[in-house]
């Protein structure tokens, strides 16, 4: 029988065994936990994302000018788009291979692409030579754009989705094979607003010959407001219905519109409030005020002669060329103006057939491309010296990109290249990125991306950053998700920017 002061006895609060079998397990523990915060798979991060970035947006004035979210290199951007699927091997991207193993199968199985089966090997259709100081070898099809290498920065290891034209475009545009998606204008104008009342703040110029396959869903806005679309018109078609018409006087007109004004803010104050009325009424004051300045600013023709020299809109010979280089002046134009976002193409599916519209190059490859680059290469050439003598490409970003690039073989029976959505070129140039400078590379013979893999989501990631844009945090919330540019996936390509 215990005595009934005694106590139980008394045992440390860690012996031998137990801080052995403790310590054993905190330093499994400790293990784990850095193994798991390296691979990123800890539920919780100890320095969290911060939330999405949400432009506060006014109902009233939807384009109002709106801060980027930290600094920006770039103000404006020019995005230059070649329909088709322009060679990457017979324009920018050099491949000594090609030419010493020109004729020869490529290595490895039988390749099936979009129109079917691949022949030999084909050396590049037009003579490389270094240009600029960097001494970057580029052909001799675009001689102009050549000369400016020392301000180009190329990325030779893009990949697409897919090897289709208009599902190809839309990924270009809008980063989604489906249509519906909005395009990067669209997103561009949604975060930043506009720097001018009287224009657009996104425009699309398309070629002279018409709109690219997958056509406005290029410039749409998706599932954004419908006032971040791109207006589209060039600087042979104007914008239709902004004349006044002919019956009226420019005093009947200004009185008409001062009487409407009157109207729509009397009308607007019977349901105070109401955002999408405020919405429909500013969009519509744009439009009145776009009868002004759109015909003003698409007037290229009162530009002088050694502008026109420039461009070689003074080309007698080319009508195309004489075209699109007036849509170049236009884009230049634009920007001098505030337009935020410019798509401006080359190349067309709606008229004309194979060789005629666009840069699709299967069947008779260097024929098609010895119409196609002199309307591209001066035109462009002229717009970027034209950018940098008046200071304005230290404000914008010039894109020059197309869908996919070509096969380094010629298809089965015919004189061209197919369709290679797995290695393609574009550059850029102007505010943020670094001149004369190439990054990654695809293989050997130009076929895959193979070096410092880049997708077109990381390009658009790009692109937003040079405009003070985090594409991880500008989201809009759409049926459940919290959509943006660049889906799921998209790195900024650090290596390119100043």
């Amino acid at each position: 029988m215990k005595p009934e002061n005694s106590q139980p006895p008394t045992h440390p609060l860690l012996d031998r065994r137990r801080f052995f079998s403790q310590m054993a397990t905190g330093l499994s523990g400790i293990a784990l936990t850095s193994l798991l915060q390296r691979e990123g798979m800890l539920l919780a991060s100890p320095t969290p994302k911060k939330g999405p970035f949400r432009p506060q947006i006014s109902q009233a004035h939807p384009l109002k000018q709106r801060a980027p979210e930290f600094k920006a290199k770039a103000k404006n951007v020019i995005f230059i788009f070649c329909s088709g699927g322009v060679s990457h091997l017979d324009t920018f991207e050099y491949k000594p291979e090609l030419v010493k193993r020109h004729g020869q199968p490529l290595p490895g199985k039988n390749i099936i692409t979009f129109q079917g089966a691949q022949g030999n090997l084909t050396q590049p259709l037009y003579k490389f030579r270094p240009r600029g100081q960097c001494g970057k070898m580029i052909s001799d099809l675009v001689p102009h754009i050549g000369a400016l290498a020392d301000d180009l920065c190329f990325v030779h290891s893009l990949k697409s989705k897919t090897n289709t034209h208009g599902p190809a475009e839309n990924v270009l545009s809008t980063g989604f094979t489906l249509e519906g998606f909005p395009s990067m204008g669209a997103w561009v104008t949604y975060a930043l607003g506009s720097d001018n009342d009287e224009l657009p703040a996104f425009v699309a110029i398309p070629d002279p010959r018409g709109k690219p396959q997958s056509s406005v869903n290029n410039w749409g806005p998706g599932f954004l407001p419908a006032a971040f679309q791109g207006t589209d018109f060039n600087a042979s078609k104007p914008v239709r219905n902004l004349s006044r018409p002919s019956q009226l006087t420019e005093l009947q007109d200004r009185e008409s519109r001062s009487f409407l004004k009157f109207l729509n803010e009397q009308h607007l104050q019977q349901f105070p409030g109401d955002g999408e009325l405020q919405a429909r009424i500013s969009s519509y004051e744009l439009a009145a005020r776009m009868q002004l300045s759109v015909p003003q600013v698409s007037q290229v023709e009162s530009e002088p002669e050694h502008i026109f020299k420039l461009y070689g809109a003074d080309d007698s010979q080319n009508k195309l060329k004489r075209e699109f280089a007036k849509n170049c002046i236009l884009a230049r134009r634009l920007v001098e103006q505030g337009v935020r976002f410019i798509q401006l193409f080359n190349g067309s599916y709606q008229t004309g057939g194979e060789g005629v519209s666009n840069w699709d190059g299967h069947k008779v490859l260097k024929k098609q491309y010895d119409v196609h680059g002199p309307i591209l290469d001066q035109p462009v050439a002229g717009l970027l010296k034209d950018l940098k003598q008046r200071g304005l490409l230290k404000e914008t970003l010039v894109v020059w990109c197309t869908e996919f690039g070509r096969m380094p073989t010629f298809q089965k029976g015919a004189q061209g290249r197919d369709h290679n959505p797995d290695g393609f070129t574009a550059w850029l140039a102007g505010a943020g990125v670094k001149g004369g400078h190439s990054y990654g590379a695809t293989d050997t013979f130009g076929h895959k991306a193979a070096i410092d893999i880049a997708t077109v989501h990381d390009l658009h990631a790009t692109i937003l950053h040079l405009l003070g844009l985090d594409h991880e945090r500008l989201t809009y919330y759409h049926n459940g998700f919290e959509r943006r540019l660049t889906d799921v996936h998209g790195h900024v390509i650090d290596d390119i920017l100043t």
